[in-house]
């Protein structure tokens, strides 16, 4: 007999292709229920097929937390432990009989493994911890995107985390994100002070390629008193650096990285960025300097800060080029074959192996 009633709640649109994997990960709550939001395909069809509680409500204007908010409202009050996925999402089986397992009458939320991207291997490329396993009371979504699940209640949190359970994420790369950029906007204008969608909303202008407003406002992120995460500040510099990268400003991108590596010297990722610099700048010399600067760092946090260049082949692949035109072969070589070993059947990869081969 199960020690907890659990419940799957989500949000969907036009996510019809997804269903029936979904409902197969999520069947091992007591039940799922599904807030659409205007699919017109067959996304409710295909969800009530499978005995999924679908509601169906227009959220004018779109706002993601009062969609997720509205989702959890279906939730009935008995139910003890909530799970908010999304239809993109696969649990790891046998996920319900862990999260028993760890719940206990005084837990409140659950934090656990995440792999946000995977490889065509499914190996995780970007790995971090997500909480969005909670208690059925005092809690709500904040934010209109990049939403945070809050805590509301008198008493303490009381969270913990798993490496037991894990949500992989398998996206659709069609799927338009078009409305992040202005939702981030409104969201800084609701809470300018709050240090997470400053960041984000630096992050997204880089994206879009607004390279100015990206460094204005990841530099007003690093000028806020609660931006004390030095991982997250290390990402704003590096984020900069890389605006001053595109914009072709080699030496404010140089002066940033520096800050970065300053900043978070246990992180590989600026020395990789460095790398990268130096790489476009055809100074090999710094570019085999900071890339074995970074391989000495075994440290990867699991935290949405990770940038995946830094721990598949690129390290090896610079490096490889890098020892090429310091006339150094029996390294090139070495190092081309671990690049290749992430990736065995890259033509370019393999060309550069023949090149090397060819040294005299």
């Amino acid at each position: 007999m199960s020690k907890y009633k659990i419940c799957v709640y989500a949000i969907s649109k036009n996510e019809e292709k997804f269903v029936s994997r979904w409902v197969e990960s999520m069947k091992e709550a007591d039940d799922i229920y599904v807030l659409d939001t205007g699919s017109n395909d067959h996304t409710r069809e295909e969800l009530k097929k499978r005995g999924v509680h679908v509601t169906k409500k227009i959220i004018k204007p779109w706002r993601f937390d009062v969609a997720r908010n509205e989702s959890l409202k279906m939730i009935p009050k008995d139910v003890d432990i909530c799970v908010c996925t999304d239809l993109d999402e696969v649990f790891v089986k046998g996920w319900r009989k862990k999260l028993e397992e760890l719940w206990d009458e005084k837990t409140t939320r659950l934090a656990y493994n995440y792999n946000w991207s995977l490889d065509e291997k499914n190996q995780p490329k970007v790995n971090f911890y997500i909480e969005k396993i909670h208690s059925r009371q005092n809690y709500q979504w904040t934010h209109p995107v990049h939403e945070v699940l809050t805590y509301t209640g008198n008493n303490k949190e009381n969270k913990k985390t798993t490496d037991l359970i894990t949500l992989n994420h398998y996206p659709d790369s069609k799927k338009s994100r078009s409305n992040y950029l202005p939702l981030l906007e409104l969201s800084v204008k609701e809470k300018p002070l709050d240090d997470r969608n400053v960041h984000y909303l630096g992050r997204e202008y880089m994206y879009y390629g607004k390279y100015q407003e990206a460094i204005d406002t990841l530099i007003r992120h690093l000028s806020l008193e609660t931006a004390t995460w030095k991982d997250e500040r290390c990402a704003s510099m590096r984020f900069i650096g890389r605006c001053y990268r595109f914009l072709g400003r080699y030496r404010e991108s140089e002066m940033w990285y520096k800050l970065a590596i300053k900043e978070a010297p246990y992180l590989r990722d600026s020395y990789m960025e460095m790398a990268i610099l130096k790489y476009l700048e055809r100074d090999f010399k710094l570019v085999e300097h900071y890339i074995l600067l970074a391989l000495d760092i075994d440290y990867h946090p699991k935290t949405y800060i990770n940038e995946s260049f830094s721990f598949d082949a690129t390290p090896y692949d610079l490096l490889s080029i890098a020892s090429y035109y310091l006339n150094k072969k029996e390294e090139a070589l070495y190092y081309v074959d671990l690049a290749l070993k992430y990736n065995p059947g890259d033509k370019r990869l393999l060309d550069n192996k023949k090149k090397i081969l060819g040294m005299n």
